[in-house]
């Protein structure tokens, strides 16, 4: 029985080290895959606040009160561990 990679066979090998690269350099490197990954979680929370507005704001200030919400998500969560954990800071 022939055992066929599939991952080989439908990603092509560049993309296959990218990923790979990515993977390996994530827990090193956490601020850009951070930034990376909460941008792409802004293409679904823009158009939401965007319907939300219901035609009162721009695309623009969709986005923005989209990335808002992102940073202030974030400030949350480090002042959260900087509170409990101060030993860690």
């Amino acid at each position: 029985m022939k055992i066929i990679n599939l991952q080989r066979r439908f990603l092509p090998v560049d993309l296959l080290k990218a990923i790979s690269f990515i993977w390996s350099q994530w827990r090193i490197q956490k601020l850009p895959l951070a930034i990376f990954i909460s941008l792409c979680l802004n293409l679904i929370i823009a158009p939401i606040v965007y319907a939300a507005a219901d035609g009162a704001l721009e695309r623009r200030s969709a986005w923005a009160i989209g990335i808002l919400g992102f940073v202030t998500l974030a400030l949350i969560i480090y002042l959260f561990f900087v509170i409990f954990q101060p030993e860690r800071f």
